[in-house]
């Protein structure tokens, strides 16, 4: 086999990576400079560009949810014996996280794992690839941009897990709404998966408020609807500060455990709510592992040369998968105390 060079950072530029290639194996990359004697890929070791660092850039750093944003990346730091950081700012302010991005684009890191909260980020996310910076998405997609790779929840599924338990829990029939934060492309995909569960059910769904993000927002909404609806049978939150907000609501109108809620994710206050009955559920992503196989992804591109075609800067190849569906569980009363954290 003849032995092929490909400029990594022409590659980025100029091979069409945005392109869906479907599902792909996890340990797939380009780039043959290193070639084993045996014909297989070749391993660097050390990455082949920039500063060494993998970088996660968000917004709403703050927020319970992302802990274990934070944790996935510093387990694959560990392992891998690189260095990562976690950037962003506090609140969900995108123009500071587009900043933040921007910054981490002139340090010329050798990855970035974005999280894909509004197509705004485009962009920065194209610029740093034809900086030959690789970069990924996790939690929450750009499909119009650039990136290598989507590392998330199907989110579509996970609405339906979550329907299909709301429904059985107010006995497949009577009103809920759903709280989300309106505009964000994975959470859409949750409210999408509802929708076709209890749509197909005959359960009304009366309502859907958008809470930005904000518990706050998210309790105003529910107290609003208690008041308009007092036949309320059920809620549904697709992010996590909609359940501690519905949670609030509830046991300020006194009807723990009447309204029927299933929530989203894992935070502290939201397993508390469990266990207590004000909310019977909660919809768990394995969000540890988008940045964990997002750093490891990343590292790969830099370091392993594994052939998939004859030439893979010709052929327009992506060199990682397109898509990675990271899973969701279903939290309840029953298993509750496996999910809290201990560290």
């Amino acid at each position: 086999m003849r032995k092929a060079g490909i400029n990594r950072r022409a590659f980025l530029r100029h091979s069409g990576i945005a392109t869906a290639l479907g599902l792909g194996g996890m340990m797939t990359a380009c780039n043959r400079e290193e070639e084993s004697a045996s014909g297989g890929g070749g391993f660097t070791g050390e990455p082949r560009s920039g500063n060494g660092e993998y970088v996660e850039v968000l917004a709403l750093t703050s927020l319970p949810y992302f802990i274990d944003h934070k944790v996935g990346m510093e387990q694959a730091a560990k392992y891998l014996g690189v260095s990562t950081k976690f950037l962003g700012p506090s609140e969900l302010d995108l123009d500071q996280m587009v900043t933040t991005l921007e910054q981490a684009i002139t340090q010329e890191v050798s990855g970035l794992v974005v999280v894909g909260f509004d197509p705004l980020l485009a962009p920065s996310i194209n610029k740093a690839i034809d900086a030959g910076i690789p970069a990924v998405t996790v939690d929450a997609d750009v499909p119009d941009s650039n990136r290598l790779c989507f590392l998330g929840t199907g989110n579509e599924q996970a609405g339906e897990l979550g329907a299909q338990e709301l429904a059985r829990l107010i006995g497949g029939s009577g009103k809920v709404i759903i709280i989300t934060r309106t505009g964000q492309s994975n959470l859409e995909e949750r409210v999408n998966g509802y929708r076709k569960v209890l749509n197909a059910e005959g359960i009304e769904i009366v309502q859907v408020a958008n809470d930005d993000s904000d518990s706050t927002k998210a309790a105003s909404a529910v107290t609003a609807a208690l008041r308009t609806q007092p036949d309320l049978a059920g809620i549904a939150c697709v992010e996590a500060a909609g359940g501690v907000g519905t949670a609030t609501a509830l046991r300020e109108a006194n009807k723990a455990g009447e309204v029927k809620v299933v929530a989203m994710d894992r935070d502290a206050e939201t397993l508390e709510a469990i266990e207590e009955g004000t909310i019977q559920a909660s919809i768990a992503q394995k969000s540890a592992l988008m940045t964990f196989w997002g750093v490891m992804l990343l590292h790969q591109f830099q370091t392993l040369d594994i052939p998939i075609t004859e030439d893979n800067e010709a052929a327009g190849v992506n060199p990682l998968p397109s898509y990675v569906d990271t899973g969701a569980e279903l939290i309840t009363k029953e298993n509750v105390a496996q999910w809290k954290k201990t560290g």
